[in-house]
């Protein structure tokens, strides 16, 4: 006999991936400058030139010494150019032994709720949120909480999530730039979190993990992101550079476990066994040795501040609502009626692909990945106009 829950989650995909792989249909249907897809998150903007240059020079090693296995947490030279550049831009004392490279972000993030969750353990995150935090979380024997995040701003709030927090309570997940809404939590927002959770350990008795899951952090648009271990030592980082250099499919990304944390070796130790229970280990060799060297590239924000006052002006014009991002690529609008599954399939019929709410945990809105071609933008205005005149 199969397993049912893996049966479950193979034959049906989270909607992000079932209206992406209707897109590639549609486009081969009735021609890909005829389909409008906002659902996922695929950068249009091509890597930096540098990571192109790298690639080709070491295409010219030895083969057996390029594709070679390395240690499992990573090449040590990578695993330290990720601790110097997170000692240079944060100012935290970072080091090599506490970096663990990964296959990208969601790897990050299925080994750090693995290394420090027992089954039976609450996991809270706010909503909305990346649908696949549910999964690993339950992959993992634990409970996912939900709480919603403050309607007025988009604001971790404080006081739904003193109420969230019980003895169980093993780990929360924090998403800024946040996956699907844009919002970025402020300093005073995160410090005010991080009290809470110092109180919270203290009257239970027990460390309270903040996971940090921060693939956007470079994408911003004036507003700063704090480094949230900064704040609170019982942090763990989750990164991939999937979306900074415009390599979603290159699944390179790391765990960062926080120096300051009083428990960080052993912490270390339990992701690298996680790492090796799960087969996260020896992440992709070649992007690795990409990232050593091309890890300070900047990322080409404007490309997507151009994308987002295209379609936020369009959307203005046309009478929507929505959140104006101050980080990441989307945007999170309004849905023209409550139900929004029913509102993203009226948007099909035009052949205008937004994911509902429902994906993320959320009710009565949808989100737009504008990380696609400008001209896709303009011109899926038709689109938009004719959507709205179903609710007119």
């Amino acid at each position: 006999m199969i397993n049912e829950r893996m049966y479950q989650l193979g034959s049906q995909p989270n909607m992000i991936r079932k209206l992406y792989a209707y897109g590639l249909d549609r486009k081969a249907e009735v021609g890909e400058e005829n389909v409008f897809d906002y659902s996922i998150g695929n950068p249009s903007i091509p890597a930096p030139a540098a990571v192109r240059a790298r690639i080709e020079e070491l295409l010219e090693e030895p083969a057996e010494q390029l594709h070679a296995y390395t240690m499992s947490p990573g090449l040590q030279s990578a695993r330290q150019a990720v601790a110097d550049n997170l000692r240079e831009r944060f100012g935290i004392e970072a080091t090599f032994d506490k970096v663990y490279l990964t296959a990208g972000a969601t790897a990050a993030l299925y080994i750090s709720v693995a290394a420090i969750t027992h089954p039976g353990d609450e996991v809270i995150v706010n909503a909305p949120y990346f649908a696949e935090y549910k999964v690993m979380t339950e992959s993992a024997g634990c409970t996912l909480v939900e709480v919603p995040m403050r309607s007025s701003d988009f604001q971790l709030d404080i006081d739904a999530l003193r109420q969230a927090i019980t003895k169980k309570t093993a780990a929360m997940v924090i998403n800024s730039p946040n996956n699907p809404v844009g919002c970025i939590y402020t300093q005073e927002n995160i410090e005010a979190l991080a009290a809470l959770l110092i109180e919270k350990e203290q009257e239970y008795g027990h460390p309270i993990y903040l996971i940090s899951d921060e693939p956007y952090r470079e994408i911003t648009y004036g507003a700063d992101v704090p480094f949230t271990a900064n704040f609170y030592d019982d942090t763990i980082v989750c990164y991939s550079w999937a979306k900074s250099l415009s390599l979603p499919g290159e699944r390179i990304g790391y765990v960062y476990v926080n120096n300051r944390m009083q428990d960080a070796d052993n912490v270390f130790a339990a992701v690298c066994g996680a790492g090796r229970a799960l087969g996260f280990i020896c992440a992709p060799v070649m992007f690795q040795r990409v990232i050593e060297t091309c890890i300070k590239e900047p990322t080409n924000v404007d490309a997507y501040a151009e994308n987002r006052k295209i379609l936020c002006s369009m959307l203005d014009e046309l009478g929507y609502e929505y959140i104006p991002p101050d980080g990441a690529f989307y945007l999170w609008v309004k849905a023209l009626e409550e139900d929004d599954d029913a509102f993203s399939e009226a948007a099909k019929a035009h052949d205008l692909l937004l994911v509902p709410a429902s994906c993320f945990g959320g009710h009565g809105w949808v989100r737009a990945s504008y990380c696609i071609g400008p001209e896709s933008i303009k011109n899926s205005r038709k689109a938009w106009v004719a959507l709205k005149k179903d609710y007119s």
